[in-house]
């Protein structure tokens, strides 16, 4: 994986994904330790992209689990192929198969459809799990978790006890929608990510969108900085940031008034709560 804490700043900038040391060392310890990653804060700093960019460093393939209220062990680990389990059983029949040669049939690895959890435990090859949003999900699947999360392993009754085939990187997303049990946070290591500094944004600016003029870079990462202080339903996240940065470039603008704010809030905010609000006061929000 990563031979030190400054490789992982490297080998995540060659991915275009700028972290500070402090990052890279909990990142690198978390690889090392084999331990999952828990990874807490607000919507749009870069939490699912950091899964995506550890699994491009580290050439590994991407297995991702959205949670969400409801999500089940059907779902999320497993479900048996009823189609195939009852064709088989009709061939057992005919066959004057006994019930317990015919349970045996049905009830093996042949007629299982994995899911991504188990998708990447039986994996042969390097992968980064990325459970997104594990927050959304009910307490119970939370609990599902602690087995998988501890020991890379998961029982299924009627097959017995699966163990990873190679332990994978696991990174798990959270908004803070709702609070984890003390049992899942032990068995992580805890990285919160919050909004840049303005440094690194407007450096975050320059490496994806690589054409604008510094001074409307500038410009824009001010303007978004000082918006994001004010009560919004959603602040603007840093990919809200580099697409309003793109629109402008592609647009022509050098750079931003009023009447381009105004035009183009849309593209930043997602509510029109939030955009009547900064369109109302939009004169004291633009930098010098």
């Amino acid at each position: 994986m990563f031979s030190s804490i400054a490789e992982v700043q490297q080998k995540l900038s060659e991915q275009k994904y700028l972290i500070d040391r402090t990052v890279a060392t909990i990142i690198f310890l978390a690889l090392k330790l084999q331990k999952p990653l828990l990874v807490e804060g607000p919507a749009g700093v870069g939490k699912t992209e950091l899964a995506k960019v550890i699994a491009g460093a580290t050439g590994s393939r991407l297995i991702r689990l959205q949670c969400y209220e409801g999500l089940d062990e059907a779902k999320a680990l497993y479900e048996w192929n009823y189609q195939k389990q009852l064709l088989r059983l009709h061939i057992g029949q005919v066959q004057n198969k006994s019930w317990e040669e015919a349970r045996q049939d049905i009830f093996s690895s042949e007629f299982l459809l994995s899911r991504p959890l188990l998708e990447a435990l039986l994996a042969d090859e390097s992968i980064v799990l990325l459970i997104d949003e594990v927050d959304k999900s009910d307490e119970e699947f939370e609990s599902f978790l602690l087995e998988i999360l501890s020991d890379y392993q998961v029982t299924i009754p009627e097959l017995g006890t699966v163990k990873a085939n190679r332990i994978p990187i696991v990174i798990l997303t959270s908004n803070s929608f709702r609070e984890f049990g003390d049992a899942l946070k032990r068995r992580c290591i805890h990285l919160y990510l919050d909004y840049p500094s303005f440094e690194r944004e407007l450096e975050i600016i320059y490496l994806k969108v690589p054409e604008i003029q510094q001074a409307l870079g500038r410009q824009i990462v001010r303007f978004v900085q000082t918006i994001r202080k004010q009560k919004l339903k959603k602040a603007p996240s840093i990919a809200e940031t580099i697409d309003w940065a793109g629109a402008l470039l592609n647009m022509g603008v050098s750079f931003i008034d009023e009447e381009i704010i105004r035009s183009t809030l849309g593209i930043l905010l997602k509510y029109q709560s939030d955009i009547e609000k900064i369109s109302s006061k939009v004169s004291s929000y633009i930098p010098e």
